[in-house]
C-alpha cells in the first residue's frame, strides 16, 4: 500500500509544500506537547521551583537529541534523494544502514548522560534549590534517548518518502497517552518530577513500537528480506557524510543554549522560571518553521535527485513567500497575547510579566528566523552538508558572545538575554543569505 508515499518532482511546488507540511506541523506541535504537559502539570501541581529544574534541563537534554537526530535527518536526505533518482534498492539499503547506526548511537550518548548529569548541570551554573530535581530528570531523560531517537528516524524515513501522515497518528496517540500518565503519576500519585519523566519515556516508547509496526506493514520500503540487512561501507559513508555536520551544527546550537542557560541560572529562580516559559513557548514558535524548513528539505531533495533543478529554485521561493504570511501571524499573536500564553505555565505574576516581555522582544525577529529556516531547508535537501556545520558554529559563537555584551556591558540585564537572542537570528540569517548566493545558485545552475 502505497497511498501516503508522494512524489515531489511533479505539481504545483506550493501545494507540495502546504499539503506536506501540514501533517508535519500538527505532529511537531504534538511532540512539543510532550514538553509542554510535563511543564504545565508540573508547575501547576508541584511549584515553580520544580518548573525550573525541569527548564534548566532543556539544552542539555536537546543537546543529547540533537546529536542523535542529526544522523537520522542526514539520512533522511539521503532517501529523498534515491526515491527521486527512483533508485528504489537503494532506499532500502539506505533506510537500513541509517537504522543500525540510530541504535547505536543513543546508546552510547544517553550512557555519557546518564553517568554525568551531575557534572553538566553543576558547570551550567544550576541553582542548589533546583538540583536535585533537575539531576533526577535529565536522566530520566537520557533512558528516554533510544526511543525519541528511533521515533525520529523513523518519521524522517517515511517523511523522505513523502508521507507526513503516518507518524502524525502515532504521535497524537502517544501523546494523549503521557498527557493522561502526567496526569496520573504528578496529580494522582504525587511522584513529582520523577513522575512527569516516566510518563514521557513511557508515551514515547509506544510512539516507536506503534509506528515501526505499522510502517512495516503498509509500506514497501520497510519490507526487508534476510539479504537486504547488510551494512554497506559507502551507504554508511554517504549518510554519515550528510548526517554528522547536522549532528555537529544542533549540538553546537545546543551548546550554545547551554551557555544562555549558564547566564539565565545566574539571575536566579525567577528568571530561571520565566526564561523556561518562554523556551518552552520558542520551541512551539519554531514548529512552524521547522517544518517549513524539513519539507523543503524533502522537496528539494527528490527534486534534486531527479535533476529538475528548476523545481528546486519554484520550491524556494515559494517556501519564502509561505515564512512571511506565518511570520506576520505569529508577531501578532506573541505582541498581544505573550501575557496570557505565559500565563499557561505559572501562577506567579512577576514570572508572567517577565516572560510576556521576553516573548513581545524575540517576535520582532521572526523573520530572519523564517529565512534559516527556509535556506537551511533547501540547502540540506541538495545535500549541503557544510553549511549545516557552519551555521552552527557561527550560533555557538554568537550564543557565547552577544548575550554577555547585551546582559553585561551593554547594561540590558536579563532583558538582555530576549534581545540577544533575536540579535543572534539575524546573524545567523546573514550567513544563510550569504551561503544562499556563493552556493546555492551555482550549484542549481
Amino acid at each position: 500500500m502505497r497511498t501516503n508515499i508522494t512524489d515531489m518532482t511533479h505539481g504545483n511546488p506550493t501545494k507540495h509544500l502546504l499539503v506536506f507540511s501540514m501533517p508535519t506541523l500538527i505532529g511537531n506541535i504534538f511532540q512539543q506537547i510532550y514538553n509542554l504537559a510535563d511543564s504545565i502539570i508540573v508547575g501547576r501541581f508541584v511549584g515553580a521551583e520544580a518548573f525550573a529544574a525541569i527548564g534548566a534541563t532543556s539544552s542539555i537534554t536537546f543537546l543529547f537529541f540533537a546529536l542523535c537526530n542529526g544522523i537520522g535527518s542526514g539520512g533522511g536526505i539521503v532517501v529523498s534523494q534515491f526515491y527521486g533518482a527512483h533508485e528504489e534498492d537503494n532506499v532500502k539499503k539506505c533506510i537500513i544502514n541509517t537504522g543500525v547506526i540510530m541504535l547505536i548511537v543513543p546508546l552510547v550518548i544517553g550512557s555519557l548522560g546518564l553517568l554525568l548529569a551531575p557534572q553538566f548541570l553543576t558547570l551550567l551554573q544550576t541553582p542548589s534549590a533546583i538540583l536535585s530535581d533537575a539531576t533526577i530528570y535529565t536522566r530520566y531523560m537520557c533512558v528516554g534517548l533510544l526511543f525519541v531517537s528511533l521515533y525520529n528516524y523513523l518519521a524522517a524515513m517515511l517523511r523522505a518518502l513523502g508521507d507526513s501522515k503516518t507518524p502524525l497518528y502515532f504521535l497524537i496517540f502517544s501523546t494523549i497517552v503521557n498527557i493522561i500518565l502526567d496526569i496520573l503519576m504528578v496529580c494522582v500519585l504525587r511522584l513529582g518530577i520523577k513522575g512527569a519523566a516516566l510518563a514521557t519515556i513511557i508515551s514515547q516508547l509506544i510512539s516507536v513500537v506503534l509506528c515501526a509496526v505499522f510502517s512495516a506493514r503498509t509500506n514497501p520500503y520497510f519490507r526487508f528480506c534476510k539479504q537486504d540487512v547488510v551494512l554497506e561501507k559507502a551507504m554508511c559513508s554517504k549518510i554519515i557524510y550528510l548526517g554528522v555536520p547536522m549532528s555537529l551544527q544542533f549540538g553546537l546550537i545546543a551548546i550554545s543554549s547551554m551557555a544562555v542557560q549558564r547566564i539565565v541560572n545566574s539571575y536566579g529562580t525567577i528568571v530561571v522560571a520565566a526564561f523556561t516559559a518562554t523556551n518552552r513557548i520558542e520551541q512551539l514558535i519554531h514548529q512552524p518553521y521547522t517544518t517549513l524548513g524539513t519539507s523543503l528539505s524533502t522537496y528539494s531533495g527528490q527534486n534534486f535527485g531527479a535533476r529538475r533543478n528548476d523545481r528546486v529554485l519554484s520550491g524556494y521561493y515559494a517556501g519564502i513567500r509561505i515564512m512571511v504570511v506565518l511570520t506576520l501571524v505569529l508577531v501578532a499573536i506573541m505582541q498581544f497575547f505573550g501575557g496570557a500564553i505565559t500565563g499557561l505555565f505559572v501562577e506567579e505574576p512577576e514570572v508572567i510579566t517577565l516572560g510576556a516581555l521576553g516573548l513581545r522582544i524575540t517576535s520582532l525577529f521572526y523573520l530572519p528566523l523564517g529565512m534559516i529556516y527556509v535556506i537551511r531547508g533547501v540547502l540540506t535537501g541538495i545535500g549541503d552538508a557544510f553549511f549545516s556545520l557552519f551555521n552552527g558554529i557561527v550560533e555557538v559563537i554568537g550564543r557565547f558572545t552577544i548575550p554577555i555584551c547585551f546582559c553585561s556591558y551593554l547594561g540590558f540585564g536579563a532583558n538582555g538575554i530576549w534581545i540577544s537572542a533575536g540579535v543572534v537570528w539575524v546573524v545567523s540569517a546573514i550567513t544563510a543569505w550569504i551561503r544562499y548566493l556563493t552556493y546555492f545558485r551555482r550549484k542549481i545552475k
